[in-house]
């Protein structure tokens, strides 16, 4: 069981790290850029800089967010 859970927490230290925001962030941007991709048949030349664009947005307002004076 202890292998399990070192395994599990292993996996969760690299993907969240330290702030699961801009793990969120990353994940719905990429899940939306794989929708458009795949329902709205949006050419990869035009979506790959405006996923970039989306991603680099989401770890601006995630940073603003934990930046932000309380």
């Amino acid at each position: 069981m202890g292998f399990i859970r070192g395994f599990g927490q292993f996996w969760y230290d690299l993907i969240v790290g330290d702030d699961w925001k801009i793990a969120v962030a990353v994940v719905v941007t990429l899940a939306l850029g794989t929708v458009a991709l795949l329902a709205f048949a949006v050419p990869a030349t035009v979506l790959t800089p405006v996923v970039g664009v989306c991603l680099m947005a989401a770890f601006a307002i995630a940073l603003r967010i934990d930046t932000r004076d309380r």
